[in-house]
């Protein structure tokens, strides 16, 4: 039995990758068996067979899984899901992201699952990001993007996440605009009206990949607290504090 969280974003670009192999590698460091997932991944450059989110999601776990169960679907052009999906003439189900998932779970304590793109971006003509988080019975962490318009783009997406009925977490400011105006101001803004906890402040840094400052606080997200490698997870998830 493992846990899971759903690591999804206001937009492309913010940061999710990033936030999700912390995640990752606060669990692989902790001993327990982690494990990345990227149900779908656009954007492979010539001659390269892995997606480079999926390849760093990877890197960032201590478990040795097939790239099908990693990454079911994983398109060439670099655009949104559906799109991408009918020039390669498939169609993305969320029974195949379901399967890989259980299986998955067969090798891990804990699945931290990336999206792509946004919470509502398309993945067919009925489907979109979030109901992946829904068939998989996810909780979601939010990743925000700290530029202009992170405002709107935070509550709305909160706003979706809670209308879906998916349980959100908490919430990253990733500040990937180091020029932005009152970037301290807006992330207070939005903990004061976002309906889940800030629970990571990422600063921008322009080599290297920056480290959650608290990784008791990542283990929390997925009740891993207190607890040792192999333990049951229970049926509640404790809040970030």
């Amino acid at each position: 039995m493992s846990r899971g969280i759903f690591v999804t974003g206001t937009d492309t670009g913010v940061g999710k990758t990033v936030v999700a192999a912390m995640l990752l590698r606060a669990l692989a460091d902790a001993g327990f068996r982690a494990v990345g997932m990227k149900p779908v991944s656009a954007g492979l450059p010539a001659r390269d067979l892995v997606n480079a989110d999926v390849r760093m999601l990877r890197a960032a776990g201590s478990v040795d899984a097939p790239l099908a169960d990693v990454n079911p679907y994983s398109f060439v052009a670099p655009i949104a899901p559906e799109l991408a999906a009918r020039a390669d003439g498939a169609i993305i189900e969320l029974d195949v992201i379901a399967a890989a998932h259980a299986r998955l779970a067969l090798r891990a304590d804990a699945i931290v699952v990336e999206g792509a793109g946004g919470v509502l971006v398309p993945l067919t003509h009925r489907t979109d990001m979030l109901d992946i988080a829904v068939r998989l019975g996810l909780p979601a962490l939010l990743v925000v993007g700290v530029r202009l318009g992170c405002l709107n783009h935070a509550l709305l997406s909160a706003q979706a996440i809670g209308a879906r009925g998916v349980r959100l977490l908490g919430w990253v400011a990733n500040r990937i605009d180091p020029g932005m105006p009152e970037g301290d101001a807006n992330v207070s803004m939005l903990a004061e009206r976002m309906p889940a906890p800030l629970v990571a402040d990422v600063p921008w840094r322009s080599v290297g990949t920056p480290e959650l400052a608290d990784r008791r606080r990542a283990l929390r997200l997925l009740e891993f607290d207190g607890a040792a490698p192999g333990d049951t997870p229970s049926s509640e998830l404790l809040p970030a504090r």
